[in-house]
């Protein structure tokens, strides 16, 4: 199947956000939520040098020991009404893979979702992602055994109805890593913000 294009990526990313956490109430946003959230060009995440892109391989695990994550990926694709999948709710939470943006490791951003909360079971596994700050590791376990570690570089919350769609799916010439999920306040109608982690890759091993 040919990849959608960076729009309509973007749109289907967007419209299952909006439908995939649940409920918001307007959070108000500080300047560092504001800041605009592409990484910066530089080589360097927190003194150590980006690495260069590996191979495509599946990502099959995500660890983020800041946080204690380390979960399951699934593999999420688009639905018939034309908007991205979004892991199911379920008591075994797990976040998962857009398959078609890049691996992990491979140029441009790789896109992770995952809930913040999961209805009646409680916290989804993206529930402390916020807590996240610059130079905290994630780590992405590939299919072909391979790992690409990542720096996290920026952390926002954004209002949903102003999802920074280019800053998060635009093209970009190195391997960076998108960790979503939903944020501030609730209303009937779920939460009204994302939690956007943006990161750069800066090692790789195995394979």
């Amino acid at each position: 199947m040919t990849p959608p294009s960076r729009r309509a990526f973007a749109a289907a990313a967007l419209a299952s956000l909006l439908v995939g956490c649940g409920g918001p109430g307007p959070d108000r946003a500080t300047e560092e939520d504001r800041a605009v959230g592409t990484p910066p060009p530089a080589a360097t995440v927190n003194g150590e040098r980006g690495a260069k892109a590996i191979a495509r391989s599946v990502p099959v695990g995500l660890r983020i020991p800041a946080i204690g994550v380390d979960t399951p990926l699934m593999e999420l694709g688009l639905a018939p009404d034309g908007t991205m999948q979004v892991p199911p709710v379920t008591a075994d939470d797990r976040a998962g893979w857009y398959r078609h943006s890049p691996t992990p490791g491979q140029a441009g951003p790789s896109v992770v979702v995952g809930h913040v909360t999961v209805g009646s079971y409680g916290d989804g596994v993206f529930r402390d992602l916020a807590r996240l700050r610059r130079g905290d590791k994630v780590t992405a376990r590939l299919e072909n055994g391979a790992a690409a570690e990542f720096a996290v570089t920026s952390v926002r919350k954004v209002a949903k109805a102003d999802f920074p769609a280019d800053d998060v799916y635009g093209d970009v010439n190195r391997p960076e890593l998108r960790l979503i999920t939903c944020g501030g306040q609730r209303d009937d109608e779920g939460y009204l913000d994302n939690v956007i982690v943006f990161a750069t890759m800066t090692a790789a091993s195995g394979p």
